[in-house]
């Protein structure tokens, strides 16, 4: 059975950083593509970052340079590292099993990211 299972999320001040995680289990991440979406309050899924089997990654312009997807193929855990955040990065974030770009329900928690002096 897959599962995605996301953490790291926190309370951090403008100009911060946090690492988030998901931990896959039930398939192999590297040989899909998988996606970090978030929702922040109020507001619909928004595609934020994605990465290929083959290791290309793509970003919202809005995280270009701040943001960096990552995975770690010993652990089967894809990574979002969050630098310079800003009030507006407030959301939960979802990794998903996707195309990258592909926006689909989460069927998970997420983990909440919240940005705030």
């Amino acid at each position: 059975e897959m599962q995605l299972v996301e953490s790291g999320g926190g309370l951090v001040q403008p100009g911060g950083s946090l690492r988030l995680s998901c931990a896959a289990s039930g398939f192999t991440l590297s040989n899909v593509g998988m996606n970090w979406v978030r929702q922040a309050p109020g507001k619909g899924l928004e595609w934020v970052s994605g990465i290929t089997s083959d290791g290309t990654t793509y970003y919202l312009n809005s995280v270009k340079g701040r943001f960096s997807i990552s995975r770690d193929n010993t652990k089967n855990t894809l990574y979002l590292q969050l630098n310079s955040l800003k009030t507006e990065d407030t959301a939960t974030y979802y990794c998903t099993k996707n195309p990258v770009g592909l926006i689909t329900k989460p069927l998970t928690q997420g983990t909440q990211v919240t940005v705030s002096s």
